[in-house]
């Protein structure tokens, strides 16, 4: 038996309804870019580097992959992706290059390390899956 859901609404406030198909239309390219981030924080050791360059601000590749315990390569690999999504910097010191978070992607980021840092200080809840 195929059953397709049905939206049934007596009053539809078309007001609303433009209002926010507005917001949306003109927030396209925030949305994309939050994404964007979210989906390259996504990943557990590009959201470490991130946490390690709020906490040290300049670091090289070798600090990193000594502290998370990566080879250079993989480690280089991460930091191309997070600069090429323009959340970090790169600043060259003789043949050193120091990576750190760019001011225009740190509020955000901020903003998921906080709740890091809540996780941490707080009980985790497990979601039960069943039997």
């Amino acid at each position: 038996m195929n059953t397709i859901p049905n939206c049934i609404r007596i009053n539809a406030n078309q007001e609303k309804i433009g209002q926010f198909t507005e917001t949306i239309t003109r927030s396209q390219i925030a949305f994309g870019r939050l994404a964007q981030i979210l989906d390259l924080a996504g990943n557990e050791n590009r959201l470490k580097i991130i946490y390690l360059l709020r906490e040290e601000r300049n670091l090289c590749v070798c600090d990193l992959s000594d502290i998370l315990g990566m080879t250079i390569p993989a480690v280089s690999q991460h930091l191309r992706k997070l600069r090429d999504a323009q959340l970090i910097e790169a600043r060259k010191v003789g043949q050193t290059v120091f990576y750190s978070l760019r001011l225009e992607s740190a509020g955000v980021l901020r903003a998921l390390l906080e709740h890091l840092e809540a996780f941490q200080t707080e009980p985790v809840l497990i979601a039960y899956s069943g039997p």
